[in-house]
């Protein structure tokens, strides 16, 4: 792995990602590019109506005025976007991480990381942001969009970092799924760890074979393989199992269906993300 992207925000959760980040780099050698979004450049939060009874020299005054504290927010936004950084870059480096870049950024998330993730292997997202409503398990606004976006696997951190030893894969049989398998038997990231490979639903043939499959294949890259076929419905069974057994790292594949089909039906992957407190790992 060369080098992965952490993005924080500032929320409790920007504290975690470092963690998440500075585990993956210490295990395989990777640069840490952390970056900060400040949203686009010169967008006015809300329109300013400045008719009425005003006259042209108190508009003018007013007008002013907005325009000396908007230059204001903006000075403190890139000043609390600096410290941001310089305290997730020391916190990189006092865990370890020998090569930290910070990036201060205008402009929308989703382009950003699609514009440097070209020579990444991992973004690592909190699994919510500043404005998500913790009381209602809200994801954070970016989150869907990153992880549907992003070329690259897409690590969700959890609310705070701890040791990672054991994994869950869960497995359906699909591309992503296979993508998922095929990167943890290559990658020397999760190399070492316990492996749980899970798939839900009906025990037909065809679903013990690709299980089995899988399986075989992790198991040729030294992982100690436990696949098991479980009935139920994925998210209940996974989420079960995630608590039951101390899993520590979930690993799916993300969004396999249309957005109309998620409206209708719900998507696993962010029933997933909402419920599990623990990090999951993202492959599309």
């Amino acid at each position: 792995m060369r080098k992965l992207i952490a993005l924080i925000d500032g929320s409790v959760y920007s504290q975690s990602v470092c963690d998440h980040a500075a585990w993956v780099a210490t295990r395989t050698g990777a640069a840490v590019e952390v970056m900060h979004m400040l949203g686009r450049r010169g967008r006015p939060a809300a329109p300013v109506n400045l008719s009425g009874n005003l006259d042209a020299d108190a508009r003018d005054t007013l007008l002013a005025e907005l325009s000396s504290l908007d230059e204001q927010s903006a000075k403190l936004a890139q000043k609390r976007g600096r410290l941001l950084l310089d305290e997730a870059k020391a916190r990189l480096e006092q865990a370890g991480v020998r090569e930290v870049v910070t990036r201060l950024r205008h402009g929308d998330i989703v382009e950003t990381v699609q514009e440097f993730e070209r020579d990444a292997d991992l973004v690592v997202i909190g699994k919510r942001g500043e404005a998500a409503d913790f009381a209602k398990l809200h994801l954070g606004s970016n989150l869907e969009r990153v992880a549907r976006s992003s070329t690259r696997p897409v690590m969700v951190a959890s609310r705070a970092f701890k040791p990672i030893g054991r994994l869950l894969i869960a497995f359906d049989g699909g591309t992503s799924a296979m993508k998922a398998v095929d990167h943890v038997a290559r990658s020397p990231l999760l190399a070492g760890l316990d492996c749980l490979l899970l798939r839900v639903g009906a025990p037909t043939d065809e679903a013990k074979k690709r299980l089995e499959d899988a399986a075989v294949l992790l198991r040729g890259a030294g992982y100690a393989v436990d696949a098991r076929l479980l009935p139920g419905q994925p998210d209940a069974v996974i989420a079960e199992r995630v608590e039951a057994e101390g899993i520590d790292l979930l690993v799916m594949g993300a969004y396999g269906h249309s957005r109309i089909r998620n409206l209708i039906i719900g998507s696993t992957t962010t029933e997933m993300i909402r419920s599990c407190k623990i990090p999951v790992m993202l492959f599309r």
